[in-house]
């Protein structure tokens, strides 16, 4: 049976449920610019209904709201996530092969072409005058040009190196700091959610903080059934994972950690780089995100049987190395065709040996005189940094395969002009013949050398640099493809999630509109119920 104030309290009711409407309205509205919020709306029911004592049926007791939801794909998050891994490491590995390119400075006034035209250049006026102390000077200074080109180059890749491996150590500390977040979001959503309640915006920055792991290393993430809670509903722990271990379990954490290297992977690397793995001493892989993006660049290198793992700074640095090795042996030994093994070694059974500089003789040397003058023009800086001579370098190598293993000891890093031509230009070897001032036969074969297509494998010395510049523009360009392509996808996800999630000013307005009528019509029959009842009870039989 009805009480005698059930109309009343039904109108009561709605007006409650129309507030409550309203509440989330508002509550939307003042989030629409929130990152990662998640449009709230209430499931709005009909209350119990009242059976009647006669049998003639239930009367309606109204309308009531029992959950306040967030409207959430987790499909699109899913996918979202899992396109986000790509995009940070191909966004990344474009940010850091551009400046690889940069490093290079070509095409420029101050690249390989324009060092090696003045360097050629110098040799061809030597040619004109090989008597002359200006031309030789020149010569000097224009191979100290192309010994310093390269040593920049070399210290700049260790810098980019250094800034890669400092930038890594950062990024692990951040992925350890959003794990933290989540671990801590867990305990107070679960918390929250003890009594049947959803937290909402707890939620949604749980979600939010994912979405920024995602992008540094490859995790996912899932909600997972546990068992049941005393009330019947599901135990639910959140799991995040990487590589397939648990990062974030619940409430628990395992970090990551980032121990320096005790040795180096490869003879480009720098000392001390920092290698990422699970704090426990596990070895972590990673595959994918901003992490594997720095990794990949800083770590880079050829695997074996030469089979790329991916051309990062080792690899270039390798490069980098072979050139100045090849280039230095070829211009004061006069070998051709200089080949290297499976592990990076050079063959010397393969070598064409020809007329260099170190088979020349000086400006002064006396006519008659049948010993070549053995002056390197290329060597290494030793102790201090400092040039090595001739015969420091050489030492007691006699055959061709001792002769390599020396050059096989000069790189980018300490590529210089020897010693002995640093202190004495007129040592710059250009006659086959001793005392004739205007034999140049050694000297035209130093200046063809430029052109010699079987001095590397890839053909003259520009062919070489063109290729490993070429092979750094493919990666570059293949990156900002694969970027563009990722970011296209990304945006297209996030924009669904944004017309599942999003919140529509317009679409909340026409909401706030229909709650306020509904609260207004509540109000009325409020109103309309206290006048029934005030005839009722205080006029109904006066006279």
């Amino acid at each position: 049976m009805r009480g005698s104030f059930f109309g009343l309290n039904v109108a009561v009711r709605g007006l409650y449920t129309a507030q409550r409407n309203l509440d989330v309205v508002n509550h939307n509205l003042n989030n629409v610019n929130t990152p990662g919020y998640s449009r709230q709306k209430n499931v709005q029911v009909a209350s119990t209904p009242i059976h009647m004592n006669d049998g003639t049926g239930m009367v309606g007791s109204g309308a009531e709201v029992i959950s306040v939801n967030r409207v959430r794909d987790e499909y699109l998050d899913f996918k979202y996530w899992s396109e986000n891994i790509s995009f940070g490491e191909w966004s990344t590995k474009k940010e850091l092969l551009s400046d690889l390119e940069a490093i290079f400075g070509e095409p420029s006034d101050s690249g390989f072409t324009q060092v090696m035209n003045e360097f050629y250049g110098s040799l061809h006026e030597l040619a004109k005058d090989p008597s002359s102390e200006a031309a030789r000077s020149i010569v000097r200074e224009k191979g100290v040009t192309v010994a310093k080109y390269f040593n920049s180059m070399a210290a700049h890749f260790e810098k980019q190196q250094g800034d890669i491996n400092y930038r890594t150590k950062v990024k692990v500390e951040e992925v350890n700091s959003i794990g933290t977040q989540i671990a801590e979001l867990n305990r107070q959503i679960y918390t929250t959610e003890l009594d049947g309640n959803i937290a909402n915006d707890l939620r949604d920055q749980r979600t939010l903080l994912v979405d920024k792991l995602s992008k540094l290393i490859n995790a996912e993430a899932n909600e997972l059934v546990t068992g049941k809670l005393p009330d019947g509903r599901d135990d639910k722990h959140f799991v995040v994972t990487i590589s397939g271990k648990a990062f974030v379990d619940h409430f628990s954490i395992s970090k990551l950690d980032t121990p320096q290297r005790k040795m180096k992977l490869n003879d480009e690397d720098i000392d001390n780089l920092y290698e990422v793995k699970w704090a426990d001493g596990n070895s972590l892989d990673i595959k994918g995100g901003e992490l594997k993006a720095y990794l990949d660049v800083r770590d880079g290198s050829l695997g074996q049987n030469g089979s790329p793992l991916y051309k990062g700074i080792p690899y270039y640095m390798e490069q980098l190395n072979e050139f100045a090795q090849t280039f230095a042996m070829s211009f004061n030994e006069g070998y051709s065709n200089v080949r290297r093994d499976s592990d990076g070694n050079i063959d010397p059974t393969l070598i064409v040996d020809n007329i260099g500089h170190a088979d020349g003789y000086e400006l002064d040397s006396v006519e008659g005189d049948t010993t070549p003058s053995g002056i390197r023009f290329f060597t290494m800086s030793g102790v201090e940094n400092k040039p090595i001579d001739s015969a420091t370098f050489i030492g007691t190598a006699t055959t061709v395969s001792d002769i390599c293993k020396q050059y096989g000891k000069i790189t980018a890093k300490n590529l210089t002009v020897g010693l002995d031509i640093e202190n004495d230009p007129g040592l710059i070897s250009v006659a086959d013949v001793a005392g004739q001032k205007g034999n140049i036969n050694v000297l035209n074969n130093l200046i063809s050398m430029r052109h010699d297509t079987h001095m590397f494998s890839e053909g003259s010395p520009e062919d070489f640099m063109k290729s490993m510049i070429t092979t750094l523009g493919i990666d570059a360009q293949q990156a900002v493809r694969l970027s563009a392509n990722q970011e296209n996808i990304i945006k297209q996800v996030d924009n669904r999630r944004l017309s599942e999630s999003g919140v529509s000013i317009d679409e909340e307005m026409a909401n706030l509109v229909k709650f306020q009528h509904s609260y207004n019509a509540s109000a009325k029959m409020i109103t309309t119920m206290a006048e029934i009842y005030d005839t009722l009870i205080n006029r109904l039989g006066v006279r």
